[in-house]
């Protein structure tokens, strides 16, 4: 079985792609997703791509992102390595004070057929905070293991924004692990037709290289879900999956101008790094609410977070927010304007319960520009013990601040009847 690369005589590269990654290498898109099984060839593929690019675009700067920086070093950097610097001999790789690539002279006039004023750079970066992200301004991106819950939707933003001067295109090699913001933002526009995406999906077995025999033991032993996400790269609904009632077809909605006399409510979480709020309004006569409204800031004081919340709405909304220890915080809010209520259960499952209660009997409905929220509801899922099965543990519970939001204003909503601060189901704003 020949490898995906070897070298001439004459010291060129010779690929030998099998089908799937002839049909990426051949897309034009602006963004190219390869969605694959397990040992299917993405990652080693993946700086050949990004060579091409290079030659194409001209020497600046270009980016190498992984979720975190143990898997950047355990899986994508090494390919990277093995191309740029033994194959290649390109320049050489400088892991402090960042992270980066850098072409020597000589390999930037092989490369461009000139020599070059301007340096050529990959910068490497990690995607679990998006704000390491923010600093450059790049003519293409390699996104290795996008897929994972610690590539956060922020990331993938700010990587857009690092390539909208030169309108970089964009490479995502990943396996699917949930139905986040790779499904919302990639699959599913490009399932709907649109033009600067281009999905590529393949088991496996599409590598030669992969044992048949190995594919049918992992769909003999493993869940149905697990050998369809891992294995065949099929978007399912994975064990854990705590708002597994959520349906994108049933609860989501196209935006529209709600009136404004319509009660507001919000759900707040405070933080010291950001502050998110969940803004729901309630129809008269039916009592369904609609999420309509998100709000995620850092660095701004109590009385600039209440500005910021109040603006724009037609009412100061019934507000919900913090854990019972919060107390300065909600004093906070208060003095600046914004009242909030302190939750109505401390306990995070009964808020869970009561916030799956709103969305399962269709009274919690979210419009479809609400990127963060929806990428939550599909993501907060239980920690999965040795035999893949649910736990009690939240998985990356501390990260969910649109749900904690959610939850706030859901369990005070959702109080039982006669409770004393619910006004709901009374129908009083």
């Amino acid at each position: 079985m020949r490898d995906l690369v070897d070298v001439t005589p004459d010291g060129a590269l010779r690929l030998h792609m099998h089908r799937g990654q002839w049909r990426a290498w051949r897309s034009e898109r602006r963004v190219v997703a390869v969605l694959a099984g397990t040992q299917s060839g993405k990652t080693s593929w993946g700086p050949h791509w990004l060579y091409r690019e290079i030659q194409r675009r001209g020497p600046g700067d270009y980016m190498v992102v992984t979720p975190t920086f143990q898997l950047l070093e355990l899986k994508a950097l090494p390919e990277f390595r093995r191309v740029f610097e033994d194959y290649m001999r390109l320049g050489v790789y400088t892991g402090s004070p960042t992270r980066r690539f850098t072409f020597s002279v000589t390999a930037a006039r092989r490369t461009f057929g000139a020599p070059q004023s301007t340096p050529t750079r990959v910068l490497f970066g990690y995607a679990a905070e998006p704000e390491s992200l923010e600093s450059a301004t790049a003519k293409a991106a390699w996104l290795d293991e996008a897929g994972q819950k610690r590539f956060k939707l922020g990331s993938w933003e700010a990587i857009q924004r690092r390539l909208s001067i030169h309108q970089g295109r964009t490479l995502i090699t990943t396996t699917p692990y949930d139905l986040g913001w790779l499904k919302q933002k990639i699959w599913d526009r490009w399932r709907a037709g649109d033009s600067e995406i281009e999905v590529i999906r393949f088991d496996s077995t599409e590598n030669p290289a992969f044992p048949q025999a190995e594919f049918e033991r992992a769909r003999r032993d493993l869940p149905a879900w697990k050998f369809d996400l891992f294995y065949r790269a099929i978007f399912t609904r994975p064990a854990g999956l705590i708002y597994d009632c959520f349906d994108m077809n049933a609860h989501v909605v196209p935006r529209f101008a709600i009136p404004a006399h319509w009660p507001r409510f919000l759900g707040l979480d405070f933080g010291g790094v950001h502050t998110a709020g969940l803004f729901l309004a309630r129809e008269p006569g039916t009592n369904r609410l609609y999420a309509y409204r998100e709000y995620l800031a850092g660095g701004r004081t109590a009385k600039e977070h209440a500005t910021a919340l109040r603006e724009g709405e037609p009412m100061i909304p019934t507000c919900v927010g913090g854990s019972a220890s919060e107390g300065q915080f909600r004093a906070e809010f208060r003095a600046a304007g914004v009242p909030v209520r302190e939750p109505a259960v401390s306990a995070i499952e009964i808020g869970i319960d009561r916030l799956y209660g709103l969305i399962k009997r269709g009274a919690l409905l979210v419009f479809d520009d609400l990127a963060r929220l929806l990428e939550e509801l599909q993501t907060y899922s239980r920690e999965l013990d040795a035999a893949g099965e649910p736990t009690e543990a939240i998985e990356d519970q501390h990260s969910f601040h649109m749900l904690d939001a959610a939850r706030y204003i859901a369990g005070w909503l959702e109080q039982p009847r006669g409770s004393r601060q619910s006004n709901y189901l009374a129908g009083d704003a």
